[in-house]
């Protein structure tokens, strides 16, 4: 049991290290964006710090929260059932999990964006309508809620600048799309002297439209999201229940040549049917769009 104990903590040291290491690779620091943009833009930057290849790149720590409970529910099975199997398991669940994780806090980013742009076409409408220029009216409704992009913006609003190019340069942010609607309402009311406001309001008002019904569609699809899950976590409920009753089914799966067949095809079907419901639920969000 000794030796059994031993080959537990090495695996999990190992694990924890190749995790920390897979972290620090994955991390999209500044380094790797300045790296990425250098590609694209032909070699060359805009002025910037020297030697930025040395910028340290830090692991999120919720990235890491997020590894280091799927190894800590990989150590717990793999004391339960008695092997050591779960921890290399766990190990290549971890990644998955932390892109999961990240495509969660982009999609919630781009729905607050796509707030923010909301409220920055009431607020310039607002004001125009209460007698400010269209400058003025844009530098009151604070577009640096839109993060650097919006800061170009109201540079450019104040001091002169290209607004509507900055406006559709701050618009390839995921969530940020309706102000190419705003930068093409603003062009029109300069070059043939619309009405900005009334501009303004059917852009938001589309926004809001589009975004009621991706949250109607999203309630639509609640529903078979969580019977998906449910039927998920099903096979867990057994595997207590039958150690309630003292079958030891785990270590049954996990030591002998039937059940680690069992158990792997299991795994396999378990995961192409969530694949597959999440496939019809993004095909049909998709379609809405």
């Amino acid at each position: 049991m000794s030796g059994q104990m031993a080959q537990l903590a090495q695996f999990a040291v190992a694990l924890c290290v190749g995790a920390g290491a897979w972290l620090l690779l994955a991390d999209d620091g500044p380094g790797r964006r300045r790296a990425r943009l250098l590609s694209a833009a032909g070699g060359v930057l805009s002025p910037g710090p020297a030697r930025w290849w040395r910028t340290p790149r830090r692991p999120e720590p919720e990235a890491v929260r997020v590894v280091l409970c799927c190894l800590a529910a990989g150590g717990v099975v793999a004391l339960w059932g008695g092997s050591w199997l779960p921890l290399p398991a766990a190990g290549l669940l971890a990644p998955l999990a932390v892109r999961r994780w990240r495509a969660r806090r982009e999609r919630r980013a781009s729905e607050r964006l796509e707030e923010a742009v909301i409220e920055l076409c009431g607020s310039v409408a607002g004001e125009v309508r209460a007698g400010r220029t269209p400058g003025q009216a844009l530098a009151e409704a604070r577009p640096e809620s839109l993060g650097e992009p919006g800061a170009a913006v109201l540079a450019a609003a104040r001091y002169g600048g290209d607004v509507p190019a900055a406006l559709r340069a701050a618009a390839g942010q995921p969530g940020a799309g309706g102000l190419r609607g705003v930068a093409a309402c603003w062009q029109v009311a300069v070059d043939g002297g619309a009405s900005l406001a009334s501009g303004l309001e059917r852009v938001a008002q589309a926004l809001r439209a589009e975004r009621d019904e991706r949250e109607e569609l999203r309630a639509q699809l609640a529903g078979p999201r969580a019977t998906a899950v449910v039927l998920a976590v099903l096979p867990l409920f057994g595997l207590l229940l039958g150690a309630a009753m003292g079958v030891r089914p785990l270590w049954e799966l996990l030591h002998s040549q039937a059940g680690l067949a069992c158990l792997l095809l299991g795994a396999l079907l378990e995961w192409a049917g969530i694949a597959w419901t999440m496939a019809i639920a993004r095909a049909a969000e998709r379609g809405a769009a």
